[in-house]
């Protein structure tokens, strides 16, 4: 099998190879492709296309369609590689937003001019497929710049008053928020914890799973990383919360006929002991917070609340990343650094200090 490059222009070429026979003549199937970049480039497109021939599967550049080369991407690479719930996502970025604009233009003449157009039509459209467009839907050339939302960081006051309102109109969800608050977890690991997870009498607490829902369905998956497997030290004032809640679990289950609660039952799960579905969990959050008059509060924030608190204690921030389940302390950085500003006239003060010393001596 062979193939070369003939140069077109100064950052043009042409590519030819052979693609096979055809198989009513058994004659040599010649291809030509046109490629734009350096030669190295080409050569690399040219060795590339050579080999799809040899494994089997090739297509041939000029007739595919973003549309086809996108199916096939979710089926050959997207099935085997993300989750079903990213999966699912990309899906609906695909359907909504790109094959309508893009999708029968062959793919071989997709430029970058023709995604930054994409970006600007949909960010001025606004809505995309029934769902707000964000300006981080981008990834293949550089997007619209990022307008970074402020976290939703509950005071101290607005915590007590919070749970004072919940405790009073639904116990289950008071308890949620707390072990929320006390332990920074996210809305799926609270919706996966079994209370083999938790020990009442060390404290501590251990994340092995997250419950995911799709379209599909729901399933438990293990932590996106092993930072995502994580032991942690409970507060005590979570710890009797936890205990109290044991007790009525169990209260009504034995009321309902179904036995007590095993190591393996679930913590949080749906009456009739069931999984918990965190959209459910989510859209009865947002009635309960409603229902209550007071500010508008997502289940999320008790997370971020849970991260500030740390921080305002003095907690070092790979700490906070660990308790958090990042993959690295860059990503805790990104989301929390700015709070970690007034550090800045302590660290002047100690270097002060060394300097001080050195002077004396």
């Amino acid at each position: 099998m062979s193939g070369h490059i003939r140069r077109r222009g100064e950052q043009s070429w042409e590519l030819k190879y052979e693609a096979g026979t055809d198989p009513r003549t058994g004659k040599r199937i010649t291809k030509y492709a046109s490629f734009k970049g350096t030669k190295r480039e080409a050569q690399a497109e040219l060795i590339r296309l050579m080999d799809a021939v040899r494994r089997g599967d090739y297509i041939d550049p000029s007739k595919v369609t973003v549309s086809e080369f996108l199916d096939r991407w979710d089926k050959d690479w997207a099935a085997n590689n993300v989750s079903p719930k990213t999966r699912e996502r990309f899906s609906q970025l695909i359907v909504h937003q790109v094959q309508p604009h893009l999708g029968n233009m062959p793919i071989q003449k997709l430029r970058a001019a023709h995604l930054n157009e994409l970006y600007g039509r949909l960010l001025r459209t606004g809505r995309v497929g029934g769902g707000e467009l964000s300006a981080k839907t981008a990834t293949l050339v550089h997007p619209p710049r990022v307008q970074q939302a402020e976290i939703e960081i509950l005071r101290e006051n607005e915590v007590e008053a919070m749970l004072a309102s919940l405790r009073d109109r639904n116990a289950l969800l008071c308890t949620i928020a707390i072990v929320a608050l006390g332990s920074g977890l996210r809305r799926g690991e609270l919706c996966a914890l079994r209370w083999s997870n938790i020990d009442l009498d060390n404290r501590a607490l251990r994340v092995e799973q997250s419950l995911e829902q799709t379209q599909a369905g729901l399933r438990f998956k293990a932590p996106k990383t092993k930072h995502g497997l994580r032991t942690m030290t409970l507060p005590a004032s979570v710890i009797s919360e936890l205990r109290v809640h044991w007790r009525t679990q169990n209260e009504q289950r034995l009321a309902l006929g179904i036995g007590r609660s095993t190591p393996t039952d679930l913590v949080f799960p749906a009456w009739h002991g069931r999984p918990l579905m965190p959209n459910t969990h989510s859209r009865e959050w947002s009635r309960t917070i409603g229902a209550i008059g007071g500010q508008r509060i997502s289940l999320h924030a008790l997370r971020h609340t849970h991260a500030s608190s740390l921080i305002a204690a003095g907690v070092d921030i790979l700490t906070v990343s660990r308790r958090l389940g990042h993959a690295n302390p860059t990503i805790t950085l990104g989301v929390y650094g700015h709070l970690y500003g007034n550090t800045d006239d302590r660290a002047a003060q100690a270097i002060d200090a060394m300097l001080s010393r050195n002077r004396t001596e």
